[in-house]
C-alpha cells in the first residue's frame, strides 16, 4: 500500500486546504473552514489548478463522510480471541457520527441482551467495565463480548441512526 501524500496549504482568513492525487490520476482537496464546515473540492483532471466541482459539508456532514470512508472498523473482529474460544465473539464496534446511542449513556444500548460491553475507547484513553452511565461519543470505540447474534444486533444499534422502537 503506498503512501498518500497530502499538502497543506494555509487559507489566511479561511482555513486550511488539504489536497491530493489519488492512485488513479484525480486531484481533490477538502477545505477546512475556520468555522468548522469543510468543502469538498474536485480538480479538473485536464487542468489540476482549475476547480471542476465543490461540495459544501456542515462539520456534522463531514463527520458522518468521514465515518462512511471508514466504515471498514465499525466490527472489527478479535480473530484470536474467537478461535479460542468456540461461541464467543468479541468485537470493536465504532460510534459514528449520527449514531442515536451518540452523547447517550451505555445502559441506553441495552447491550446485556447477549452482548457484553467490557470497554470503551475514546480520546482520552481506555474505559474497561464502563458503568452502565458512561456516554457515548461519536468516535468512541465500544469493545463487547457476546454471541454473534448479540454482537450484530449491538452493532446495528450502536451504528443506527435511529433508536429500535421498543
Amino acid at each position: 500500500m503506498e503512501i498518500m501524500k497530502i499538502e497543506r496549504t494555509a487559507l489566511p482568513g479561511v482555513g486550511i486546504n488539504h489536497t491530493t492525487t489519488t492512485a488513479d490520476g484525480q486531484r481533490l482537496g477538502v477545505i477546512c473552514h475556520l468555522t468548522g464546515r469543510r468543502d469538498l473540492v474536485f480538480y479538473d483532471p485536464e487542468d489540476p489548478q482549475a476547480v471542476a466541482a465543490t461540495v459544501v459539508l456542515q462539520a456534522d456532514e463531514s463527520h458522518q463522510i468521514a465515518d462512511l470512508l471508514d466504515a471498514t472498523i465499525t466490527i472489527d473482529h478479535v480473530a484470536h480471541l474467537e478461535q479460542q474460544i468456540t461461541g464467543i465473539t468479541a468485537a470493536r464496534i465504532r460510534i459514528p457520527a449520527g449514531s442515536a446511542y451518540a452523547d447517550r449513556p451505555i445502559r441506553d444500548t441495552r447491550a446485556h441482551a447477549g452482548a457484553l460491553i467490557v470497554a470503551v475507547i475514546h480520546d482520552q484513553g481506555i474505559t474497561t467495565a464502563p458503568d452502565s452511565d458512561l456516554v457515548l461519543r461519536h468516535g468512541d470505540t465500544v469493545v463487547a463480548v457476546g454471541d454473534q447474534d448479540a454482537i450484530t444486533a449491538l452493532a446495528d444499534r450502536l451504528t443506527a441512526e435511529h433508536p429500535p422502537v421498543r
